[in-house]
This record gives C-alpha cells, sequence and structure tokens, in this order.
C-alpha cells in the first residue's frame, strides 16, 4: 500500500456511515443472537478454531449477517473474498473458484466466499458454485433475507449448516446506541454528544430489531443538531422522532394500550367490520407490532369466531401468516389487511369453539370413561379375544355413507357438544345432521 492509498483507506474510515465504523471485529463485540454465537455454541467453537464449513445465516435486515462474515474474515487465516448476489456474474464467480483452487493447489489455504443477498443467485448460478462448495473449494457463506428454504436450491442447504439471525432485543439495540453516542474511537463520541433515556428507549423500541435503523437515526441526529448552552449535543426524545421520521404511537407493546388495540382488532372482526379491523390493524403496523403476532390472533379469530360457518376463514389467515412471514415487511400489510377484511366479512359461528370447551368440562367432570368395545383397535394380537372391534359398523358400507352405532361412551348417550349455528355453511351442516338424525330415528322406529 502506498502513501496515498493508506490516505484514501483512513479517509474512508472515518466517513463511512456509523452503522458501518461500528461494525464489530472480534466475535466479543458482537451484540445479540447468542443463541448461535454464545461461548458454548457451535459456530461461536467454529470461528475460533478457524474451522468453519459452509453456512448460511438467515434474517431480517440489521441482524449482523454482513458483520458476523466480516468477524470471521478478521479471525481466519483462510482468503476471505466477497461478492454481492446482485451485481456478481458468473465471471466474477470463475474468478473467485480460479483463486480458491489456486489457493489450495499452491499454498494448501482454503478460501471462504462471502456471498450477501444469495436468494438473488438464479438457479444456474447456485448450480455452478455448488461442485466447488462440495469438493471443498470454497467454503461458502451465504446471507439472506428470505427463507431459504424456499430461495437455495436444496443440494447448496444439504452441504451446508442454515443459522438463523433474530432481530436484537430492545436492550440489545440500546447497547449499541450508547455504544454509538459515546464510544470515541468507532462512535461519534468526539462530538461531545449525549443521550435521554426516554430518547434511547424510543429509538430501540422504533428500531423493531434492525440495528442499522437505529444507527442512521443517531448519526443524523448528532450532525444535525446544535449544541445546547452547556456545549454538549442533546439527543432528546423529539430529535430522535424527527430522525427516525416517525410520530410517537401511544402503543406499549408491554403497556395496557397493546392489550386494548389487539381487542378491538379481534372484536372489530368478530363483530363483522372490516374497516375497524384494518384500522387498528394499521395502528399497531405503524407502531411496530410484530406481523407474526397479528398474523396468529387472525389464525385464532378465524377458527373461534368464524368457525364452519366459512371453513375458508381459517385457511385464509394461515396463508396469509405464511405468507406475511415469506415476503415481510411492508409488502406483508396487504396480506395481512386482506385476510383481516376476509375474516371480519365472512359469517359468524363460535359453535367450535362452544364444543371443546364443553367437552372438556366433560372430561374434566366423568373422566375418562371407557370406550365402546366396537370403537376400539382390533389390529394388535389377542385384541378380538377381548371383543375389541367385535361389532363394528364401516360406515362406507351402508346408504349415504352413514350406519347408527354407539360412537360416544355409553354413559354420554344422547349428549350433544357441536351445535351448527344457522350462519354460512353450518346450514348446511345443520341440514345434513338433521337428515342423519331422521334416519337414526326411522330405523329405530322400524326395529
Amino acid at each position: 500500500m502506498d502513501l496515498f492509498e493508506y490516505a484514501r483507506s483512513n479517509n474512508m474510515k472515518k466517513e463511512s456511515p456509523l452503522a458501518a465504523r461500528m461494525r464489530p471485529k472480534t466475535l466479543d463485540e458482537v451484540v445479540g443472537q447468542k443463541h448461535i454465537i454464545g461461548k458454548d455454541k457451535l459456530l461461536y467453537r467454529a470461528i475460533k478454531a478457524d474451522k468453519l464449513s459452509s453456512i448460511i445465516l438467515y434474517g431480517p435486515p440489521g441482524t449482523g449477517k454482513t458483520t458476523l462474515a466480516k468477524v470471521i474474515a478478521g479471525t481466519t487465516q483462510a482468503e476471505f473474498m466477497q461478492i454481492n448476489a446482485t451485481i456478481a456474474g458468473k465471471k466474477d464467480m470463475e474468478e473467485v473458484v480460479n483463486k480458491a483452487k489456486e489457493n489450495r493447489g499452491m499454498y494448501n489455504r482454503k478460501t471462504i466466499l462471502f456471498i450477501d443477498e444469495i436468494h438473488r443467485f438464479n438457479k444456474g448460478q447456485q448450480d455452478y458454485l455448488l461442485p466447488f462448495v462440495e469438493d471443498g473449494t470454497v467454503i461458502l457463506i451465504g446471507a439472506t433475507t428470505e427463507n431459504p428454504y424456499f430461495e437455495v436450491n436444496g443440494a447448496l442447504l444439504s452441504r451446508s449448516v442454515i443459522f438463523e439471525l433474530k432481530p436484537l432485543s430492545s436492550d440489545d439495540i440500546k447497547e449499541l446506541i450508547n455504544r454509538a453516542v459515546y464510544d470515541e474511537e468507532k462512535g461519534m463520541g468526539s462530538y461531545g454528544a449525549v443521550i435521554d433515556d426516554e430518547a434511547a428507549d424510543f429509538l430501540a423500541d422504533l428500531a423493531d430489531g434492525d440495528a442499522r435503523h437505529a444507527l442512521n437515526a443517531i448519526e443524523l441526529g448528532i450532525l444535525t443538531t446544535e449544541k445546547s448552552e452547556d456545549g454538549k449535543i442533546h439527543i432528546t426524545k423529539e430529535v430522535a422522532q424527527e430522525c427516525i421520521q416517525k410520530k410517537v404511537a401511544r402503543y406499549d407493546k408491554d403497556g395496557d394500550n397493546h392489550y386494548d388495540t389487539i381487542s378491538a382488532f379481534i372484536k372489530s372482526m368478530r363483530g363483522s367490520d372490516p374497516d375497524a379491523a384494518v384500522y387498528y390493524m394499521a395502528r399497531m403496523i405503524n407502531a411496530g407490532e410484530d406481523p407474526k403476532f397479528i398474523a396468529r390472533r387472525m389464525m385464532v379469530c378465524a377458527s373461534e369466531d368464524v368457525g364452519n360457518a366459512d371453513p375458508q376463514a381459517l385457511q385464509v389467515a394461515v396463508a396469509a401468516s405464511l405468507a406475511a412471514e415469506r415476503i415481510g415487511m411492508p409488502e406483508a400489510r396487504i396480506i395481512l389487511a386482506q385476510a383481516a377484511a376476509y375474516i371480519a366479512t365472512a359469517p359468524k359461528s363460535n359453535a367450535a369453539y362452544g364444543a371443546i370447551d364443553e367437552a372438556l368440562s366433560e372430561v374434566k367432570k366423568s373422566g375418562n370413561l371407557p370406550i365402546p368395545a366396537h370403537l376400539q383397535d382390533a389390529h394388535y394380537k389377542s385384541a378380538a379375544k377381548l371383543g375389541h372391534g367385535v361389532g363394528y359398523k364401516y360406515a362406507h358400507n351402508y346408504p349415504n355413507n352413514y350406519v347408527e352405532q354407539q360412537y360416544l361412551p355409553y354413559e354420554l348417550n344422547g349428549k350433544e357438544f357441536y351445535s351448527p349455528s344457522g350462519n354460512g355453511y353450518e346450514v348446511k351442516i345443520r341440514e345434513h345432521m338433521k337428515f342423519l338424525k331422521g334416519a337414526k330415528e326411522k330405523n329405530a322406529n322400524e326395529s
């Protein structure tokens, strides 16, 4: 490196974004992700021992995928090479592979290839890498925000260990915020800034697990806020709000307003008001609520409040949950809103909810009553000698695929738990049950 290159490198370090300057260089500096890089965990031990095999790092933006790759780069004796799947072509990969072959053949040195956004590679590009990953020419580190089981070739997955990175907790984000404000070497400590606890809490909450989002707001706040009379830059909640470009929502994920809002959301769907349901969903999304939490509540509502009045409501809710998880925000908001509107406008029935609760109450009261012998399993040895399965009537051998016999324990003969409503598809269920009951009574009269 000549004098000019050295000067350019130093300037880049000083002028690079705060999030880049704050990037850890060692495992011990990494905040969060203890479930995969705790001192007793596989990935921590592999990095420390420089015995890494191919891995896929999967998680939302700002959770540390590139950070972990850079830490590995700083600790390994292998040559570390990096490409970005959004701009890399076959020529780039060929150059990496040729260099890796040279390292292996001439210097007996391993090569680690970090591919950021590996899900952007098409099948052909991923297939090209496969033999070189398989024979150890390159050790692959792939980073992706998309579910690798959908976006990465199965052959590559089978040769890699997948590590899922979780969104950073509020405490993790606050630790990084304080480092950024007060650290003079990597952070912005030389600016003489201080941050209020309220502002730090606000940024940590709204960052929603994305460290980069919080650090960008801190950098903007310090660079654009004038010093006060005491000579310090004060990062208050108001400053933080301006920098993150989001108004304070009256919504605390652990407070009463959280439960009030989700309660209003569910009751609006139950009450068949799609406008209110979408409105309360918007309040939760705006406040940073976890989309998976919203989706879970919709699945419960689809079964508890719609039930068999529209059996497709549960299918819509489950599909929305899976799609939202795969797509991610902000597009997931459309998927969740579609499901909420469907559930809200669907015919309603809580018959299944009532049925299981009444059945549970009966079980607690009467215990495990004997199962009628003809319903018991007749396949195991000596079952027939005990009378198990003897006399069972196979419904499909009878007209309308129905035959009268005792299904409940004899002590509960005539007991009803499920009483379908007169709404939606349950009208057809009631008619069918009425038909079966009529056939049962007819058979009784004839006998």
